[in-house]
């Protein structure tokens, strides 16, 4: 299957190739090596820390943030 951007650089796909409902999410990765975008359905009760725990970038390295006054 071929999908397309639309003129609002959004993908559309079937409802009979992924059956989904609102609201659900999907995790998005980006495989350079195939040239091809892997979307993952997330568990709608998902842990968040499983899900942060499996982030690439440690917790260290992210930038502070600051309150804006």
């Amino acid at each position: 299957m071929i999908v397309t951007l639309d003129a609002k650089h959004r993908l559309t796909v079937p409802a009979a190739v992924a059956p989904t409902v609102p609201g659900e999410q999907f995790q998005v990765n980006f495989d350079a090596e195939e040239d091809t975008f892997v979307f993952r359905r997330i568990a709608s009760k998902a842990d968040w820390l499983e899900v942060l725990k499996q982030c690439p970038i440690p917790m260290d390295d992210w930038p502070l943030q600051r309150r804006k006054k």
